[in-house]
Formats: structure tokens, C-alpha cells, sequence
């Protein structure tokens, strides 16, 4: 009977790990698939076109997420192509990798395009047949060891500049931005993230890539950036 209280507090301490682990991980597992889809095409094409100046995205390619992957629904004539992320293009530990509620509309360069939306598309791919997290790391690791993912090509970059995408829960649309994609490299090789520098840094080991952020004062639309 002494051996209750011990046990009594083991147990408690059990379910209050569990439920810290919970709520420092909201999204712990895949949602429902719809709850990623965007039922209407045409609201997913205008969302994916914010991401970039009527100049650039009106003759872009744009693309759109079916239940098989993502699908051509606007063939492109400048080389750029426009779509909306979802969750699992996050980073493996990020803790919105599994969250429905996420929208990155982007619009990509042509060099981005050959070398940066074939790890979105993998990515895509993967998870929309049931692979799980671990599984898809493994998946993409194993495509770059195999050449059959690109490297980053130079001059790869892509344009972020929709008041209406949703990054996280806590950013929401952040700030319009720019992004610039290079091979895995130190930050500070930039001046990225230092004192008084515009650029942010953002390393991808698993993706074998440094995304470089510049921030800029106004959405797609002309509009400014009220926090900027």
C-alpha cells in the first residue's frame, strides 16, 4: 500500500509530460486530406498569383494542388511558376509541419523552378501516398544521393509578397519578402542575420540549401507593409 503515492505521482508526471509534448506540438499528425485542399480552383490560382506584381504572375505558369499532387492549371510563358506551399514543405522539426491552416503562395524564377519546385513536388508526392515524415526525409535524402533531385541552381530566388498566404499561427502572413535559394552555406558568408543587416537566413540541411530572406515594403498589390 506504501507504494501507491510513489506510483500515483509516476503516473501523474507521465500525463503531464504527454500533455506538455501536446501542446508544444499541436499538429502531431496528418489532417483529413481536404483540409488541405482549397475547394475552389480558381481561389487557389488568384492566391498563389498574389505572391508576386500583376507584371510577373499574369504569364506565369501556376499550379494547384489535386488529390494526386500538384497539377498545371495556367500554362506559364516567362519561366516563372506560382503556387501555394502546404505545411509539409516546412522543415522536418518544424512544429507546423502536419498544420492544414498553412498557405505559402510563391512565385519561382526559372532557375528556382528547375532546381527548387522538384523538392516541393517529391515532397508533395510523397506525403499525398502516405508516407510518413520520417519516410519522406529518408525519400528526399536518398533522391539527392541519387541525383535525381537537382542541385540549387545559381540565380534561384522566388517572390513572397501575398497579404493573403498564411505561414504559420503565429506570423500569419509575416512580412512581404524576397527569397533567394543557394547551396548549403554558412549565413554569416552573407551577413545574414547580423546586427543592423536586412537579410534573415534560413538553413535546410535536409534539403542541402540556405534560404536568404530580404524583406520589403510592399505586397504584390502595392499596398505597404503596415508593420514594416
Amino acid at each position: 500500500m506504501k507504494c501507491r503515492p510513489t506510483r500515483l505521482f509516476l503516473l501523474l508526471g507521465v500525463i503531464l509530460q504527454a500533455q506538455a509534448r501536446a501542446a508544444s506540438a499541436p499538429y502531431p499528425t496528418m489532417a483529413p486530406l481536404d483540409r488541405y485542399l482549397i475547394p475552389d480552383r480558381d481561389v487557389e490560382i488568384a492566391l498563389a498569383r498574389s505572391a508576386a506584381p500583376k507584371s510577373i504572375s499574369d504569364s506565369a505558369e501556376v499550379l494547384v494542388l489535386g488529390r494526386g499532387g500538384y497539377e498545371v492549371a495556367v500554362k506559364g510563358a516567362n519561366g516563372f511558376t506560382c503556387l501555394v506551399e502546404r505545411s509539409w514543405s516546412s522543415g522536418i522539426d518544424d512544429p507546423n509541419f502536419w498544420n492544414p491552416n498553412l498557405r505559402g503562395p510563391l512565385c519561382l524564377n526559372a532557375p528556382a523552378t528547375r532546381s527548387y519546385l522538384p523538392i516541393t513536388i517529391e515532397k508533395t508526392k510523397l506525403i499525398l501516398t502516405g508516407k510518413s515524415k520520417a519516410e519522406m526525409s529518408d525519400a528526399i535524402k536518398s533522391a539527392f544521393e541519387n541525383k535525381t533531385l537537382p542541385a540549387i541552381e545559381p540565380g534561384a530566388m522566388c517572390y513572397m509578397l501575398s497579404k493573403d498566404g498564411y505561414l504559420d499561427d503565429r506570423a500569419r502572413h509575416w512580412h512581404p519578402h524576397l527569397m533567394f535559394f543557394v547551396p548549403l552555406t554558412e549565413a554569416k558568408a552573407w551577413g545574414a542575420d547580423m546586427p543592423g543587416s536586412p537579410l534573415l537566413a534560413a538553413e535546410d540541411a535536409a534539403d542541402r540549401l540556405t534560404i536568404f530572406m530580404v524583406p520589403v515594403a510592399k505586397w504584390s498589390d502595392g499596398t505597404p507593409d503596415s508593420a514594416h
